[in-house]
């Protein structure tokens, strides 16, 4: 029926209450893309220039560090006769005169040390050495701290509180004390192991790594836990717990399904950010000397071989030391990167 209309009257037009057609709806929607926890924390990541710059110099200091030295054509532990204390992309008498002859010789490109070893080797491997503590330790702490400090926050009471004082207490210990005493306490009974079939790597890093480990596994989770345990004890309080625990979930699975899950974005940032500290601690252990065996060598014992003859070859020193710094400052900033893109109060 055609309703009509007097023009002097307020009356509204019947047309308009006429239900919108579907391109009409559709050119009214404006949404923004559904997008996970993970999508959205990796897109906010990207956009990060600070955080990927530094990503990829991981990526091949790793390159450099595990891939290369495999191929590369001198070992960190070969010894050239008449090729000791060579400068930067300098050649022994005995180099020479096989280039004379024809022959192809590798240059040094960082020289070599005091006993003719080829010096970007041995800091290649130093930086093997040094990234594997660190992604080892981050590893030992994410699991020790991220158990112990939600078993403490969700049965809370009397549990939490003596977790926390035993906490408090670890925090006292000095660490490199404890590596001292345990070197010398566990030295004869690694030696005694590494003899076996299964554990012959323990000679070849040394007892001094050993102990490092154990150290890291029994102090430097301390941080961890106490991370772990204020995010529990907000989440434990939360419907999806108390769903859980009605449908019959025990302990076990409502820790490691829900609480630990959903703290995941906390635990990625807080390991990241806990590999440069873990690297400082062994570069810094090594140059007092409680590393790793000789000859293998780590980014601090090379400096601590090197700060003797500073004046005169001052290469030895700089390389480890800048390459040292500039691992710590790259894991620093990318860590820094994941705590902006995944945490959500980060958000804008």
């Amino acid at each position: 029926m055609d309703i009509k209309k007097n023009f002097l009257s307020l009356q509204l037009k019947a047309d308009d209450f006429i239900p919108a057609t579907e391109e009409e709806k559709q050119s009214l929607v404006i949404m923004r893309e559904s997008v996970g926890f993970w999508k959205d924390g990796l897109r906010r990541l990207v956009k990060n220039k600070v955080a990927m710059v530094s990503l990829v110099f991981i990526v091949i200091i790793m390159f450099f560090s595990f891939v290369v030295p495999s191929f590369y054509p001198y070992s960190y532990e070969q010894q050239q006769k008449g090729a000791e204390n060579l400068f930067p992309m300098k050649y022994s008498a005995n180099e020479l005169q096989r280039i004379e002859e024809g022959e192809k010789v590798f240059p040094h490109f960082l020289g070599t040390d005091k006993l003719g070893r080829d010096y970007a080797v041995r800091v290649m491997v130093g930086s093997r050495i040094s990234l594997t503590v660190g992604l080892v330790a981050a590893v030992i702490i994410l699991v020790i701290g991220s158990l112990y400090g939600s078993i403490a926050a969700f049965f809370g009471g009397w549990v939490d509180i003596i977790m926390m004082r035993i906490v408090d207490i670890i925090y006292t210990i000095p660490d490199v004390l404890l590596i001292v005493l345990l070197s010398f306490a566990l030295k004869a009974p690694l030696k005694a192991l590494s003899a076996t079939q299964g554990f012959k790597w323990i000679g070849v890093v040394g007892p001094n790594l050993v102990s490092i480990f154990i150290v890291f596994a029994l102090l430097y989770w301390v941080g961890m836990a106490r991370i772990v345990r204020s995010q529990v004890l907000v989440l434990r309080e939360s419907e999806y717990v108390t769903a859980a625990r009605a449908l019959g979930a025990n302990n076990s699975r409502i820790v490691r399904k829900h609480l630990l899950t959903n703290c995941i974005g906390t635990l990625i940032v807080t390991t990241t950010l806990q590999i440069p500290s873990s690297i400082f601690t062994e570069s810094y252990l090594s140059f007092l000397g409680l590393g790793v065996a000789v000859p293998l060598p780590s980014l601090g014992s090379l400096a601590s071989s090197a700060i003797n003859g500073m004046n005169t070859y001052p290469y030895l020193l700089i390389a480890p030391a800048v390459l040292i710094s500039l691992i710590i400052l790259s894991f620093n900033l990318f860590g820094d990167g994941l705590r902006d893109a995944f945490d959500p109060k980060m958000k804008k």
